[in-house]
């Protein structure tokens, strides 16, 4: 709960900085751009409504799944609209300073002042989108934000918490089709390792990453250790952890909401998130290797037999592979014996 109180104030408190720098950004005068990008040469800005969906639970993902300390849950939604000629992250390659400390603490005062360089130096950043915490692995946030023609594209993170330095997001999405803005736009969403921490499982204690890594999509193969919270050998591909949805709404005259207050949405699954949790990933049974034999229990002259064990890491979920024998014994004669 206190992480979760943690994380609402903060995006309470970045409000007024991002109020600042929406307005920054809008004021910003248009500038030339590359030429070897399609051109949106829509005549309109557009309003759209981004609702993020959580699909984060047990049955999808049972590996190693938070339920304490603190229980699995969404960081505040992170973004930017910007124009062809800005990144706020890109896969493979490496995190800025501003989207390391996101990804591994969710704080994004360095990240807000490098997306506010960023506007002031190659005016390529229009406005700063934001919407609150979710209080569970499922659930909900909303928000809404603006586009036009020089800013077309829109990238943001979200946090996986607890986690070493995992998270969602879009990378340039452009909403532009021509001269016509995209009506809806409807994506899925995996796991990033931001390429800054090596821990391998949700609650990792810190572990630097040195050097740097690439940021990296994670996959249920890769890392390749067992070890790792999304490691499913039996998968080939691990099911969305998240869902956006980008619908084109109609103009109105109220003022574009950068924050929204948390909502019954926030705290519990909607009849989609329902339907989600029907994904049940197998996870097969995992044992540690055997312990050395041990002493053999006989009489003198007579066969007897000596025993190994060994021990389940990892109980087996939704009709995954069950736990192998953990005792062996076999036939022995004493040893040294008087």
């Amino acid at each position: 709960m206190d992480t979760t109180r943690n994380i609402l104030s903060f995006s309470e408190a970045l409000y007024h900085l991002i109020l600042m720098m929406l307005t920054l950004g809008q004021g910003v005068h248009s500038i030339p751009v590359p030429t070897d990008v399609p051109m949106c040469t829509a005549s309109e800005t557009a309003q759209y409504k981004l609702t993020f969906s959580g699909k984060w639970n047990q049955a999808a993902f049972p590996k190693q799944y938070p339920v304490y300390r603190p229980p699995a849950q969404w960081s505040n939604l992170i973004g930017v609209t910007h124009s062809t000629d800005f990144h706020i992250w890109r896969r493979n390659e490496f995190a800025s300073n501003g989207v390391r400390e996101f990804a591994e603490k969710g704080e994004a005062w360095t990240l807000m002042k490098e997306v506010e360089a960023a506007g002031e130096r190659i005016q390529s950043v229009y406005g700063i989108v934001s919407a609150p915490a979710v209080k569970g692995g499922t659930g909900q946030m909303k928000t809404e934000f603006q586009v036009f023609a020089r800013h077309s594209y829109l990238s943001f993170l979200v946090r996986l918490v607890p986690s070493p330095d995992w998270f969602v997001g879009v990378e340039s999405i452009d909403l532009c089709d021509g001269d016509q803005w995209k009506e809806n736009v409807s994506l899925d969403l995996f796991p990033y390792d931001a390429g800054t921490d090596s821990g391998f499982t949700f609650s990792s204690p810190n572990f630097e990453t040195l050097p740097q890594d690439q940021i990296t999509q994670i996959t249920s193969s890769y890392p390749s250790h067992p070890a790792s919270s999304f490691y499913y050998r039996r998968l080939k591909h691990l099911p969305p952890i998240a869902k956006v949805m980008l619908t084109k709404i109609k103009k109105t005259n109220q003022i574009i909401s950068l924050l929204v207050e948390p909502t019954e949405s926030n705290l519990l699954p909607t009849g989609n998130e329902i339907e989600d949790q029907l994904i049940n990933t197998p996870l097969d049974c995992e044992v540690s290797v055997w312990s050395p034999w041990g002493l053999c229990k006989s009489k003198c002259g007579d066969s007897g037999v000596r025993h190994r064990t060994r021990y389940v890491i990892m109980h087996p979920a939704n009709n995954g592979l069950a736990c192998p024998l953990l005792e062996e014994e076999r036939k022995c004669f004493p040893d040294h014996c008087l």
